[in-house]
């Protein structure tokens, strides 16, 4: 074989091995669309992070923890009917999504604790809060409530990821799969995780909403900081810390969503078994973007809990 063919297969292997990390290295900067932002930024050690507040200040806080791939606008229909019930709710997107900075390297438990500590530390918030945490967010309000249970009033986990079971199939293979997995997840992910918001409108979620979620792979780093979490947080159960906040006794309801196509049901068994003073709900009908489909359903469980308890 001559020195050119062989030079153009080397340069086209080369091409399809580092096609998807160079076509990841060529999306827009999240910066480029700030001025776009409905929010704030604050300026965090680990990086710059987007938040936003409903309701009257001086109102108790309550904090929202979004999910996976889901960015703070996900409690932008849940978030103002919790204000209505009194609070002064807090929002803001997990670093790698949404309007936050993306980080590269590994997301487990401790870097999205630090954030919210950090974030909290900046916000002067010092007394104790309500925490509400959606899938991946319930994983890390929970991690966060085992290490810090005196920062928290009340833990509410919303279709939460944490119990085992998640995720399946190619995800799961590819999260397990190293190098391979890495290149495969980059060269796939952005068109499945697209096919999978735009589905989510059958389920409910506003058409708009749907739309922003499909986009959210086109800005850089969020394909890799959706891996890094997998292969971080979301990698094993949290038997560990849902045991100690049994032990430090911190009100805890889960509320789970009857059709869930994502996260396992039989969570609920599991929590119940690792804290048996939880309490859990179901919402009928309602899929995992229970948050953006069913949010006068989801603050309904949340008060009825309250009620139960003879909070209001």
């Amino acid at each position: 074989m001559s020195a050119a063919p062989l030079l153009w297969l080397l340069c086209a292997g080369g091409a399809a091995a580092w096609g998807p990390f160079l076509r990841e290295d060529m999306r827009p900067k999240v910066s480029e669309r700030r001025a776009q932002t409905p929010g704030e930024i604050a300026e965090l050690p680990q990086g710059r992070t987007h938040f936003r507040w409903y309701g009257e200040p001086g109102n108790p806080v309550l904090v929202c923890v979004h999910g996976l791939t889901t960015p703070g606008y996900v409690w932008s229909r849940a978030a103002p009917l919790l204000a209505d019930m009194g609070y002064h709710v807090l929002t803001y997107d997990l670093l790698g999504r949404g309007w936050s900075d993306r980080p590269m390297g590994a997301q487990d438990a401790q870097f999205f604790t630090t954030q919210f500590s950090d974030l909290l530390e900046a916000l002067d918030i010092e007394g104790p809060v309500t925490l509400f945490g959606y899938s991946m967010g319930a994983a890390i309000a929970s991690a966060f409530a085992a290490e810090r249970p005196e920062r928290i009033e009340k833990l509410v986990l919303v279709a939460p990821a944490g119990m085992g079971g998640y995720p399946t199939g190619l995800i799961r293979w590819m999260r397990d799969a190293g190098v391979s997995g890495k290149w495969l997840f980059n060269l796939l992910y952005p068109w499945l995780h697209g096919r999978t918001a735009r589905g989510g409108i059958a389920e409910g979620v506003p058409e708009a909403k749907a739309r922003m979620q499909a986009q959210e792979p086109m800005w850089r780093g969020f394909t890799p900081a959706v891996l890094a979490a997998l292969r971080g947080i979301l990698r094993d159960p949290q038997e560990l810390e849902h045991r100690k906040i049994a032990k430090a006794g911190l009100p805890l309801l889960s509320i789970w969503a009857e059709e869930d196509q994502a996260i396992p049901l039989d969570g609920m068994g599991v929590l119940s078994r690792w804290n048996r003073a939880s309490v859990s709900k179901q919402v009928p009908g309602a899929g995992h973007w229970l948050p953006l489909s069913h949010p006068e359903e989801l603050v309904r469980a949340y008060r009825s809990w309250l009620w139960e308890d003879g909070e209001i």
